[in-house]
């Protein structure tokens, strides 16, 4: 059983959290406290009006004089009847208590806000942490497994080169089987990499003019031996002369990923196709990317893009880092286009839709 041990950042975040309660349940006690005393001091006063007017009746019935009886109780009002107390005085004692009361309920809620606003934060600090935390766990283990696949794999095949003597055609197949496992594990973290590197905003991209087509054409030429083993067909139906402001590179990267996907998609059922398509409208040029295979429910539309999000409905042999569309999202938004994902659903299909600021009309 393994112990999960708290880091100090998030020791100090539950030592505030609990201090903040304590002060709110202060605040409130104070708030209640204050409330009961202004209400008790304003009984008290009444009370002692009251006695007062009691005295006031007690010195008319020992002959005092009036005037010396108002000049010694002026909170009293001497009547034909007697004595009670002053309705002014009263209505002042009233005003008071309502004064104090407003007073000790705006500053209570004041700080009560604030604190409200202070457990809001902490608590969406600790929800975010916890759900790093359980984004790297499964990072964690997804690294693991997907590392795990393709070391074994170059394992078995140098063992089988240094256990027996091979044939060049042997030697080959195990050569070539070893080359696609390094690229595989290249893959991986050259996109952990890039994921990383988009997180913390090292990436500067130019806007320059850039032949859509010729990119995807270039893209798409690297892909057709893997496209062909899986049966799958990639078709480019882009007329020259579409021309995107984006950065070269990037672009690239955002291709490759987009069309890794496809591919990864499509080979689960056996085969089928990945259309490019493009038009352009009034300030944009949009790319679209159809392809036949597994799709996706419509709800998971925007979460596909997600880091770490790896949706396979009709499941396969395809083993990703959940990187590549998160990748081709932050690389969109860093350019000032767009991308959205669609599908009808598992079986269906997805289609990608892109877009970038169209180039001027007399761009090269």
């Amino acid at each position: 059983m393994t112990v999960r041990t708290f880091k100090a950042p998030r020791l100090l975040q539950l030592t505030v959290m609990v201090l903040v309660l304590v002060c709110t349940v202060q605040v409130g006690w104070w708030i209640y406290d204050q409330h009961r005393y202004a209400v008790e001091k304003v009984a008290e006063l009444q009370r002692a009006y009251r006695q007062q007017a009691a005295a006031a009746r007690a010195l008319l019935s020992a002959g005092v004089p009036v005037a010396q009886v108002q000049s010694l109780l002026p909170s009293v009002e001497l009547t034909p009847d007697g004595a009670r107390p002053s309705p002014a005085a009263e209505r002042r004692l009233l005003l008071e208590e309502h004064l104090r009361i407003k007073q000790y309920a705006w500053e209570g809620a004041f700080f009560l806000l604030a604190l409200a606003a202070c457990i809001l934060v902490i608590a969406r600090a600790l929800r975010a942490e916890a759900l790093v935390m359980i984004e790297q766990d499964n990072f964690l283990a997804m690294v693991s497994h997907q590392f795990k696949t393709p070391l074994a794999s170059l394992q078995l095949s140098l063992e089988t080169l240094a256990l027996r003597p091979a044939t060049p055609e042997q030697t080959h197949v195990l050569t070539e089987r070893m080359l696609a496992d390094l690229a595989r594990m290249e893959g991986m973290v050259s996109r952990i990499l890039e994921s990383a590197r988009l997180d913390r905003g090292r990436v500067e991209l130019r806007h320059e003019p850039v032949d859509l087509a010729s990119a995807v054409r270039r893209v798409s030429a690297s892909e057709e031996q893997r496209a062909a083993q899986g049966h799958i067909t990639i078709n480019v139906e882009i007329e020259p002369g579409l021309v995107v402001l984006a950065d070269p590179l990037a672009l690239d990267v955002i291709l490759r990923n987009l069309l890794d996907n496809a591919l990864a998609a499509v080979s689960p059922v056996g085969g089928g196709s990945v259309v490019f398509s493009g038009r352009r409208t009034a300030e944009t040029v949009e790319l679209t990317v159809r392809d036949s295979g597994v799709g996706f429910r419509s709800t998971d539309s925007a979460r596909i893009f997600d880091k770490f999000t790896r949706l396979q409905p009709g499941g396969g042999g395809y083993h990703g880092t959940g990187l590549g569309l998160y990748i081709v999202r932050r690389m969109m938004q860093l350019m000032g286009g767009r991308v959205s994902a669609e599908s009808g659903g598992a079986g269906q299909g997805a289609r990608f839709v892109l877009a970038w600021p169209a180039a001027p009309e007399d761009s090269p």
